[in-house]
């Protein structure tokens, strides 16, 4: 009798557990960024905000469509090459994930965007600014940042207006981030009354820049802009130094790190570097991401670079549509994406009709004593 007993209480106890298992809904969310190369730390960095809001994400216990909610990270490493990028798209999509976080760079962005968009799968960029990323429409395609056209433009209008440049000489690393952000700030400045002294071409690997440099030194500039990532800027910054080059030096959110320091050697002179980042919080906001840095630095013992705060965001943005939904399948959730108005640290996102954040914000750096300090904080 006690034997049938147990074997009855063992069914039940079965049963039971099947029936909580049913109720669990394991959601796939997929991260693609540079975790090796010469910016992987700033995938690392993209990938860490990931974590973090997953890991929150779980504590939580978020329902979804009446099941409880298990969040898993996929993360891939496309080591910022568009070739590894599309590669990378295509495993996550093979995985079945219900949404992504990424790419870094728009050279991986935007390739990999059509491989989301063919399997309906929402990708929200946390850093891809090109304007071509959202300009294809593609449904499945959104970023919370500003696009080059506000991030060039605005530090072209800077150069001319604020810093009074009359010449400014542009390099740009060959990449669809670089190009694109030259581009802009050339029209910016332009606009403006700056005149284009000189244009030059490197690429993001590249290490020796005395021959474009030495060419734009004859030119005389007020300004040099750099399109490309703090990698390449950091050695760029020694090599001004080393010919004698003090003409300010500009670049986009690729080279407004916290690293640049570092890699540039200490031979950056106060004030010498403005910058800009596709984002920035002000006001009452400010104290949100400030906590968010906190919070950040006490889990992983590392300081934010630029977009983790970005990424965060990011997945709750994806997971607020599914639970607006009831459903993490992409094609239910998907339009509620299009419909997200969501209070961040990074301040409230919402998407045009492009999947571009409405009324994105820049912040304009500069560095003193090898420490990055906030000019503003534009529109």
């Amino acid at each position: 009798m006690q034997v049938k007993l147990n074997v009855v209480v063992g069914a039940v106890a079965a049963l039971l557990s099947g029936v909580a298992m049913s109720q669990e809904l394991v959601v796939k969310i997929g991260h693609v960024g540079p975790s090796s190369g010469a910016i992987a730390h700033l995938g690392k960095d993209n990938e860490l905000g990931a974590r973090l809001a997953i890991e929150e994400l779980n504590a939580k216990g978020v329902t979804i469509g009446g099941k409880k909610a298990k969040f898993e990270l996929l993360a891939e490493d496309d080591a910022a090459d568009p070739k590894q990028g599309t590669a990378a798209a295509s495993k996550l999509v093979d995985s079945k994930v219900n949404g992504v976080v990424g790419h870094l760079n728009s050279g991986t962005s935007i390739p990999a965007s059509k491989i989301y968009s063919d399997a309906g799968i929402p990708q929200i960029s946390p850093s891809a600014t090109a304007v071509e990323f959202t300009s294809r429409g593609l449904k499945t395609t959104f970023r919370v940042v500003a696009n080059d056209g506000q991030l060039g433009g605005t530090l072209g209008r800077y150069a001319a207006t604020t810093l009074k440049a009359k010449k400014v000489a542009v390099i740009d690393d060959r990449t669809a981030y670089g190009q694109g952000v030259a581009k802009e700030f050339e029209k910016g400045a332009k606009a403006n009354g700056a005149t284009v002294v000189a244009h030059e071409f490197t690429t993001d690997k590249s290490i020796d820049f005395n021959t474009i440099l030495t060419t734009i030194k004859a030119k005389k500039p007020d300004v040099v802009f750099f399109g490309g990532m703090d990698a390449v800027a950091g050695p760029m910054l020694r090599q001004m130094k080393q010919l004698g080059i003090t003409a300010k030096f500009m670049g986009g959110d690729g080279i407004c790190t916290g690293k640049l320091p570092e890699l540039s050697a200490g031979t950056m002179a106060d004030g010498q570097v403005i910058c800009a980042e596709a984002g920035g919080v002000e006001g009452e906001a400010k104290k949100s991401m400030d906590d968010f840095r906190a919070k950040f630095k006490a889990k992983f013992n590392t300081d934010v670079q630029i977009y983790a705060p970005y990424v965060y965001d990011a997945v709750h943005v994806l997971v607020d549509a599914m639970v607006r939904a009831k459903s993490a399948e992409p094609a239910k959730y998907l339009p509620e994406v299009s419909k997200t108005n969501y209070k961040g640290v990074t301040g409230t996102i919402a998407f045009d009709a492009k999947g571009d954040i409405k009324n994105g914000s820049l912040t304009l750096y500069t560095y003193k004593a090898g420490a990055r300090e906030q000019i503003a904080v534009v529109r």
